[in-house]
This record gives structure tokens, sequence and C-alpha cells, in this order.
């Protein structure tokens, strides 16, 4: 092909990606839909400039309003996390995880977090997995407890495996809480001082529930004990791809400099911009919002519990956050499952439950599916429309429906829901593509 023929192409495949969410029923929990400010953010000229270092101490000329912008993006983070600082120049959750290996750890140094079948997220893997925290930062990782039935963190658990440690002379040096499923607010209050009377330092990923945390919906780390937390800005808190880092005033220097020079150069301007859009939304709207979420993701469970899904944690409501696990096994595995959703235009992932590595299963064809209602609740959509989401995903997994059917019901059924909801304009739909050329 020409480069023309190149560029044509390119550009028809991200319209038919609009076209095609516009008729999709989008449950992906680590996923969401930005606001029409924080879009325009992402196409302004911050997104061609360079700005290496803090505001006011910057390495580049021509950043005058970008310091400003910076400055507002920090000032609204503090305000919805009640943080003494904050750094937002980490380009992603596992560049602001990295950040924290960093400031806090030496390479070599014993890191406690939930292994990945249990929630943990691939930056906290172990070297041999090809994780980020043994692979980049060659820490020791080591495992939480969780408990199965819970979704949550066993202490009892933790505190023996710790004390293990202790007798073989391997103190943790970083413990971190929170990962990428995270039904439940984990009892860092009832660790936190254990942990550092060891000697560790105690983070929290909030990469899933930031948006919760900023709206007074999950749980406060930094008020439970936590030195640190790091963070995503595109999950439960709605804007562009990007990441951020909260502590105390006390760690604010070494954080600093872990961020720049040590894991960013340019860090992403454009999207510092709709970082501080999405939260000034998250501010005025964030409430609201984030007890939306709560109680469509409760809805959903039990809608898919009563159609013969095996929702984890039915007994403690299933969930207290965005995100639910299913167990799939009696109708396929997570993959397969998967495929046949997405072929319905109904998009959630795979993932692996707890138990799935020990029983043989690998992360390709798990037992379980991981849906989120974040994305569907910024659409409009709230207890009802749950219901219907899970009958839609029964007559294609359950009843064997027709899957051209069910596309054709969803996309009619995605008619109503084309605004951004929890935002200050709605100047464009939520997916709507929008030439400049």
């Amino acid at each position: 092909m020409s480069g023309r023929e190149y560029y044509n192409r390119t550009l028809d495949l991200l319209r038919q990606h609009h076209e095609w969410f516009r008729k999709a029923i989008p449950l992906i929990a680590s996923e969401n839909v930005p606001s029409s400010g924080v879009r325009e953010a992402l196409v302004s000229d911050f997104g061609n400039r360079y700005a290496e270092g803090w505001p006011g101490e910057r390495v580049y000329a021509g950043c005058t309003y970008i310091d400003e912008v910076e400055l507002v993006c920090i000032e609204l983070m503090k305000k919805l996390f009640q943080a003494e600082f904050v750094d937002v120049r980490p380009i992603s959750g596992v560049v602001a995880n990295l950040v924290l290996y960093t400031a806090f750890t030496n390479p070599g140094d014993v890191m406690m977090a939930l292994s990945i079948p249990c929630g943990g997220h691939i930056s906290m893997g172990k070297k041999k997995l090809g994780g980020t925290a043994g692979a980049v930062h060659d820490l020791a990782v080591e495992y939480l407890a969780l408990d199965y039935d819970e979704l949550n963190l066993d202490v009892e658990k933790t505190k023996k495996r710790v004390e293990r440690l202790l007798d073989k002379g391997t103190p943790p040096k970083l413990v971190v809480f929170g990962g990428s499923v995270l039904p439940f607010p984990h009892p860092i209050e009832e660790l936190a001082d254990f942990f550092k009377k060891v000697g560790a330092t105690v983070a929290y990923d909030a990469a899933h529930v930031a948006g919760l945390i900023a709206c007074g919906c999950f749980q406060d780390p930094l008020r439970e004990g936590a030195d640190v937390v790091t963070l995503s800005t595109h999950k439960t808190l709605f804007g562009p791809q990007h990441g951020g880092v909260l502590s105390w005033e006390k760690h604010a220097d070494k954080i600093r400099r872990a961020t720049f020079p040590g894991m960013v150069s340019n860090h992403h301007l454009h999207a510092v911009a709709g970082v501080a859009i999405a939260s000034a939304e998250m501010l005025e709207f964030g409430k609201e919002y984030g007890r939306q979420v709560i109680k469509n993701s409760k809805a959903l469970g039990q809608a898919l519990y009563e159609r013969g899904f095996n929702v984890l944690a039915e007994h403690k409501g299933f969930t207290e956050s965005h995100v639910l696990l299913a167990d799939i096994t009696k109708h396929g595995d997570g993959g397969t499952i998967e495929g046949q959703l997405e072929n319905a235009n109904i998009i959630l992932n795979r993932n692996l439950l707890p138990w799935d590595i020990k029983e043989g299963r690998h992360f390709m064809h798990p037992g379980g599916i991981r849906m989120g209602t974040s994305e569907v609740t910024r659409l409009g959509m709230r207890e009802s429309q749950m219901a219907e989401v899970a009958e839609f995903m029964k007559r294609v997994i359950i009843d064997k429906e027709d899957v051209d059917k069910v596309k054709d019901d969803v996309a009619e059924f995605r008619k109503d829901y084309q605004k951004v909801h929890y935002c200050f304009e709605d100047a464009a739909e939520a997916y709507e593509y929008i030439k400049i050329r």
C-alpha cells in the first residue's frame, strides 16, 4: 500500500472502533469513557511539548501555561484525596508503581503484595513471571494471604507469613495493598502498624478504585495507615490514561526525585490537562457517580446470580466497589466466554481466579470473568439496566441463543445511552468520532 492508503486505512479503523463501541456494552473494569472536556485537552498543543522537572523548575522553556495547568491538577488531587503531597507526572499506574519501588526500596529487597491470580497486578509480579517489581526493579516478591471465600486479605495468615520472613532474616521493606481485583476494602488499619514495626513502607495501589476513594465511597488509605498511594486515572477516576502518586510531605523529596529524573522525561502534558479536567468533574459530581457505580455493581451481581451465574462473594453482596468476579467454569472457560460475549458486543475480560493455577488453568483460558460498572454508569445506566445487561449475558452463555440476534438487541438497547454523564458538558456523544482534518 502507498503512504496515503496506510493513512486512510488507519483513520478508517479508528472510525470503525468508535462505531463499534456506540453499539456495545463496555464492562472492562479497567476502562472508562472521558468527557468532551477531557477529549479537548487530549488534542491540544500540550501533547506536542516538553516540561521535564517540577513546575517552576523546568528544563524546557515554553511552559508558562503548562506549569499553571499542572499546579491546578495537583491542587485538585490534593483536595480529592486529602493528600499533603501529589505528583501527577507518572504516565501510568505501572510507572507510578515504579516510582514507589525506586523511592522506597533497593534492588534485592523483599516486597509483599497479592499474587496475580489473587488480584495483584503484573506490576507487582515476580521476576520469573516478568512482573515489573521483579524483572525491572529486582525485588524479591512474597505474597500476602487471601481468603478465597471473603475475596479479601487474611490478616492472621498474612502476619504468619511475615513472621516466617523475619525468622529467615528477610523482613519485608515494602507492602503493597490494593490491586487489579479489589471488590472490598483492604484491611490496612489492621495491618499497617504491624508492617511498620518490622520496618516496611506501607503502600496502596489504588489504580482501580481511585475514583471511589476520591468521592469517599470506598476506603481512605492515607488515613488508614498508608505511607504512599499510587494510582492510574482512567478507571473509576474517569480521566485519560495517566498515573499519579499521593503521599505525605515528609516523603515528597524522594518521590519527586524518583519520578524525575528516575522514571519520566516528558510526562504527557495533554494527559495532565485531561486529569485536571476529570478531577474537577470528580470534585463536582463524584459522590453521585461513585454511589451509583457501587449500586450498579451490586445490582449486576445480583441479576447475574439470579440467572445462574456463579458470581463470587454472594454472601457479602458480591462487591463494595465497581468490580465483580464470576466463576464461569460450569459454562466453559473464561477465554472462550470472553470471545462469545464480545461477538455479541458485550465487552469484558477473562480473569484468573485465586485457585486457577493450582487447578492447572492458564491466563488465556482461566476459570473466571471480570466485570466493572464504571463505564456503563458514566453512560447513564442504573440498576434496572443492570438486569437487562445480565439478561443479555444469560442469553449468550446459558441459553446459547444466536449471537447475532443478541448483538442486534444490544445495539438497540445502547441507542438510549450515548451521552457522557457526571460532567459539565456533553457536547459530543460518548463514542462520537470527531474528525478535525
